[in-house]
């Protein structure tokens, strides 16, 4: 269970987020809107232990996340502004991300990038902006995250590849709550 108990977070005098609170249990798909500004970024940065806040607290199954390693390898946070090494292939992220989440499979990750087409030996930063939002779903669905936070993984993907990524996120949470 993810618990945001009244988060506050600033930037030099400016408050960006100011007393949130929200639950979300497991099994749970939840969706963030606002307006451009709103601090929807900014509060997924928070959930998974990028920014600290100034107040209140953010706990993953009972646990402060801030500063814990072992709670920030159950979360994958898939950010709208991607970034890969320039000569990243997705077999190299895959190794990467290997190292770092116990729980990543190759074999999940074979799966998936036979489903979305993708080359694993090209370069990712060669890919169009859809595919490289494809080739990070991969990465993130084959850590097998307890928890997924996903920040506009929708932008610059084709309708088919919508249905595809939102078909297969449907399966990860059945799988794995």
């Amino acid at each position: 269970m993810l618990e945001v108990k009244a988060l506050t977070k600033k930037f030099g005098t400016f408050t960006a987020l100011q007393d949130i609170s929200l639950t979300v249990e497991d099994g749970s798909i939840y969706g963030l809107v606002g307006y451009n500004g709103a601090g929807k970024t900014t509060l997924l940065k928070n959930i998974c232990g990028i920014y600290r806040p100034e107040g209140g607290e953010v706990l993953f199954d009972g646990e402060n996340i801030f500063n814990n390693e072992a709670k920030k390898e159950e979360i994958f946070f898939m950010p709208d502004d991607l970034y890969f090494g320039a000569y990243a292939t997705m077999n190299k992220m895959a190794a990467f991300y290997n190292g770092y989440y116990k729980r990543f499979s190759f074999d999940t990750f074979k799966k998936l990038t036979e489903s979305f087409g993708l080359d694993p030996t090209k370069r990712i930063n060669g890919f169009s902006k859809g595919m490289q939002r494809q080739a990070e779903m991969v990465l993130a669905l084959s850590t097998h995250p307890k928890l997924l936070l996903l920040d506009e993984s929708f932008d610059g993907i084709d309708p088919q590849k919508r249905i595809l990524m939102k078909g297969l996120l449907k399966e990860a949470m059945a799988e794995g709550n």
